[in-house]
């Protein structure tokens, strides 16, 4: 598939901002070792700067910075962010800026004011005194051998409310020498095209290789104005992982790098590896402890998953017919998604996926697509729960080996003043022996799971090696209140992957247990599918 790119195109350098702005998000927070983790991938994948916080601003950046000393990183430089001097006082006297350089960063990020309402109201100085503030900082950090990169806060609104002062302050920034002039939309509500017209007068003062980017996504724009930025001249972009960041989040670098390396033409030191950017993502997902966004532009579960029959069968013989990019630059790939709406062809080619070998003229198709239309229409749903659709498939393909049978199960649940527990009692005949188990545990379905365990694993030890990961239950039909069906997905894994079952009843312990005899099914299924060690 064809990308877009030209070496005609000045490179751009990235800022990742997320240790610092990324963990003002609501939820977000890293540990030291997590934060120093983070920077050591970061640099592997070839981001120019880390930020990694205010030294001395809390315990945790503080044991950041001093473990950050000892890091042998191989391309990125990592920055410690502050603010300018106080008022009335000498940048050499002020404590602040102090501990910026005793953090022994290489580079210094600095925020200052450029919008007067901040200026008189904020920091109740003069418009005199905060550009002295500005360019005596920057001065006195650069000439103790230190890479500064300014963060000109609230720039947009500045320059709106009053231009002519706003440009001072990017002047008396570069008079004390820094590197890189950042324009923050820090309000993030700025529209593109005035965005970018500020940012084309910017770059053309005082030249693009001088100009940064760091946009906020309070107004939905964040990605939008930081590529509109880049094509006004701007040469260094800020940005969070997967735009993480306090209020809405920052500008997604997961968004931005692709449109950047794949259809603007722009190039950076990370640009090699885009193949690596869903793991990125992913990576950082689960050290935030968050469910990956599946709707996220280019990197999400979804974002190349067709469900329709005709776009399914489409993207098949060609996949540039529904698909902007191939999904493996990315790290992602094409997923086909079974529904009520699907055909033979979607049906064969997700099949296929499944690992299946069927021709979409299959006679048995037939059947495959009848039963799961009137599943679907119970309630049930394949779309996050392949395991279960694999099981579904083999049945109907003649293919489905049967470990155990059901012969019924009961369970209990009691309360004792403040004590609640469960009994979970499972009849199967395995191999033809009949098995009668009995389980307890705080839950019902946590009970049935233990009972079923029990039950199996003497003769599939490899059991053993399954774990409930996650349990999900939706109710489907809200009118009916407590006698309304019920759908439960459940997430179980093992060390060779992850894999989704469901079950749909007017019970939801009925569909608890049909999620996790699935699940346990399916584990047996692969396990003997795995060539032995």
């Amino acid at each position: 598939m064809k990308t877009f790119t030209s070496s005609a195109q000045p490179a751009v350098k990235i800022y990742d901002t997320t240790l610092r702005d990324g963990t003002q998000g609501e939820g977000i927070s890293f540990s030291v070792a997590d934060k120093l983790r983070i920077a050591e991938k970061l640099d592997a994948f070839g981001m120019d700067y880390i930020e990694g916080g205010f030294p001395g601003s809390n315990p945790r950046d503080i044991a950041f910075f001093a473990e950050a000393k000892t890091l042998r990183l191989k391309h990125a430089r990592l920055a410690a962010f502050g603010s300018t001097r106080r008022a009335g006082g000498k940048a050499g006297d002020d404590p602040q800026l102090r501990t910026l350089l005793d953090s022994g960063m290489p580079v210094l990020t600095l925020v200052g004011k450029t919008w007067l309402l901040h200026v008189t109201e904020i920091l109740r100085t003069t418009p005199e005194e905060n550009l002295a503030m500005i360019e005596d900082s920057i001065r006195f950090l650069t000439t103790q051998g230190r890479e500064v990169v300014y963060d000109a806060e609230h720039f947009f609104d500045g320059y709106r409310d009053n231009p002519d002062y706003a440009l001072k302050t990017l002047a008396a920034a570069l008079r004390g020498g820094a590197s890189n002039l950042s324009l923050c939309d820090t309000n993030g509500g700025m529209m593109v095209n005035d965005f970018q017209a500020i940012v084309t007068r910017i770059a053309a003062e005082f030249g693009g290789d001088k100009v940064g980017v760091h946009c906020h996504n309070d107004g939905g724009l964040g990605v939008a104005l930081t590529l509109a930025g880049v094509a006004a001249g701007a040469t260094l972009v800020q940005g969070t992982a997967n735009g993480y960041g306090e209020r809405v989040g920052n500008a997604n670098l997961t968004t931005v790098l692709p449109n950047l390396f794949l259809k603007m033409g722009r190039t950076a030191a990370c640009a090699k590896n885009l193949g690596e950017l869903r793991e990125l993502s992913l990576f950082f997902d689960e050290l935030a402890n968050l469910r990956p966004d599946p709707k996220a532009p280019y990197i999400g579960a979804s974002a190349f998953a067709h469900k329709g029959g005709l776009h399914a069968n489409a993207a098949s013989k060609v996949a540039r017919s529904y698909e902007h990019i191939d999904p493996a630059l990315v790290g992602n790939r094409t997923r086909v998604l079974v529904s009520d709406m699907a055909g033979r062809s979607s049906l064969a080619i997700k099949a296929r996926e499944l690992g299946f070998e069927i021709d979409e003229k299959a006679p048995e198709l037939k059947g495959l697509i009848e039963e799961l239309k009137e599943m679907e229409f119970r309630g049930y749903e394949f779309e996050a729960a392949d395991a279960s659709l694999k099981l579904l498939v083999a049945k109907c393909l003649g293919q489905r080996k049967t470990f155990f049978e059901v012969e019924g199960y009961r369970v209990i649940i009691e309360r004792h003043g403040d004590e609640l527990w469960a009994e979970a009692t499972v009849k199967l005949k395995v191999k033809g022996e009949s098995v009668h188990t009995v389980a307890e545990c705080t839950g019902p379905v946590g009970a049935l799971d233990k009972a079923l365990r029990l039950a199996l694993e003497g003769v599939y030890p490899q059991l053993k090696e399954m774990e409930l990961r996650d349990y999900k239950v939706r109710i489907l039909e809200g009118k009916q209140g407590t006698s309304s069906r019920t759908r439960v997905l459940i997430e179980s894994g093992d060390a060779h992957g992850i894999w989704g079952t469901v079950g749909v009843s007017d019970n939801i312990i009925d569909a608890s247990w049909e999620a996790l005899r699935d699940a346990a099914d399916y584990k047996l299924m692969a396990a003997q599918a795995r060539p032995s060690a």
